[in-house]
């Protein structure tokens, strides 16, 4: 757990100064006040991650974690475990909706195999950080080990520290890709809140009555087989996570111990940045959310996690398309931070007498 505990030991506070710096420039500025809502507040919280007023997201990556889960055995997903290889290889070649609405947000495309079942090639340009080739049956066991969940969020942190060796990261998005990750995502949540399993299910990639009805039962068994400590983040991950989750976890607590924002993308990618910030709650204060996911058990782990999306535009996809859109909104709050000018600046007078 070495690379883990120090990237906790270095994670600071953002500045409160700054934020509050930030806070006033926008009263003063030649508008209503508060008439820029959320962006406002974006701009503000970047201001206090960046210790300045004039914050530049230059440079922009959306890292897609990739992995299996061994729970796919008992029919919760409509689609074969075989499309993960298959996606991660769309997402090298350029052709999935992430590569996409990343490019129209000015963000590098990453993927990181955590887990995948098939041998992807050592030469193909992806982070290879396989801890197994998927995880056990979450349904009649432990999905990993405690050490495979240390060494999944580690693997996180290691791609933000390889990353920065290529030059600063001014925000980083997560995505994942995974078969049959909704239903650990939803084990996640379940632990760590303790509401009714049924009350937290989604549909996931579009099971019928009777599919909900399967994978709800699967979850229970799940946790009722395993059961996780809700006060030990790292036996939740363990006990009913997966490997890219916990490399998620891992994106997050990195990019908090290195000062970067963090955009989370939608259910999964919120699951991980959940674990995160049950470890280093201090991590939330560099957490971003992008958008309310379709996913019922999404507005739990939101509420548990105190944050508000920035967008709600009926996503359920994952891959991190959530996290590039809202990239958009949050390099305009900074514009709106910096740029528009004061009172004062424009000479108006007695604006707000």
């Amino acid at each position: 757990m070495k690379r883990l505990n120090e990237a906790l030991d270095r994670m600071t506070p953002p500045s409160v100064e700054w934020r509050e710096k930030a806070y006033e420039r926008l009263r003063q500025q030649a508008r209503p006040a508060g008439s820029l809502g959320v962006l406002e507040e974006v701009g503000a919280r970047l201001a206090g991650i960046a210790r300045t007023l004039d914050v530049h997201l230059t440079r922009k990556v959306i890292v897609t974690c990739a992995g299996d889960h061994g729970v796919c055995a008992e029919g919760v997903s409509l689609f074969p475990a075989e499309v993960t290889p298959q996606m991660v290889y769309n997402f090298v070649k350029g052709g999935a909706s992430i590569n996409v609405l990343a490019r129209h947000a000015g963000a590098e495309v990453k993927v990181a195999d955590l887990g995948v079942n098939w041998d992807l090639e050592p030469d193909l340009p992806i982070f290879h950080k396989k801890i197994r080739k998927g995880t056990d049956n979450l349904a009649r066991g432990p999905a990993m080990t405690r050490d495979a969940a240390v060494q999944s969020i580690e693997a996180g942190i290691e791609i933000v520290g390889e990353l920065l060796a290529d030059g600063p990261v001014d925000l980083l998005g997560t995505g994942d890709m995974g078969i049959g990750n909704t239903t650990p995502s939803t084990a996640i949540i379940a632990a760590f809140s303790g509401l009714p399993v049924d009350q937290l299910t989604g549909r996931g990639t579009g099971v019928d009555d009777e599919g909900l009805r399967r994978k709800v039962a699967v979850i229970e068994k799940g946790l009722a087989i395993n059961q996780p400590d809700p006060r030990d983040a790292l036996d939740v991950l363990a006990k009913v996570g997966g490997f890219e989750i916990g490399g998620l976890a891992g994106l997050v607590i990195g990019a908090a111990a290195n000062g970067i924002p963090v955009v989370c993308d939608g259910f999964i990618a919120t699951a991980g940045a959940l674990v995160a910030c049950e470890l280093a709650p201090v991590a939330r204060d560099y957490l971003f959310t992008s958008h309310y996911s379709v996913e019922v058990g999404h507005r739990y782990m939101l509420t548990r996690l105190d944050r508000k999306p920035l967008l709600d535009l009926q996503f359920r996809l994952g891959e991190g398309t959530g996290a590039a859109a809202a990239m958009e909104l949050i390099d305009m709050a900074t514009r709106i931070l910096a740029d528009i000018k004061t009172f004062e600046e424009v000479a108006i007078q007695d604006a707000q007498a």
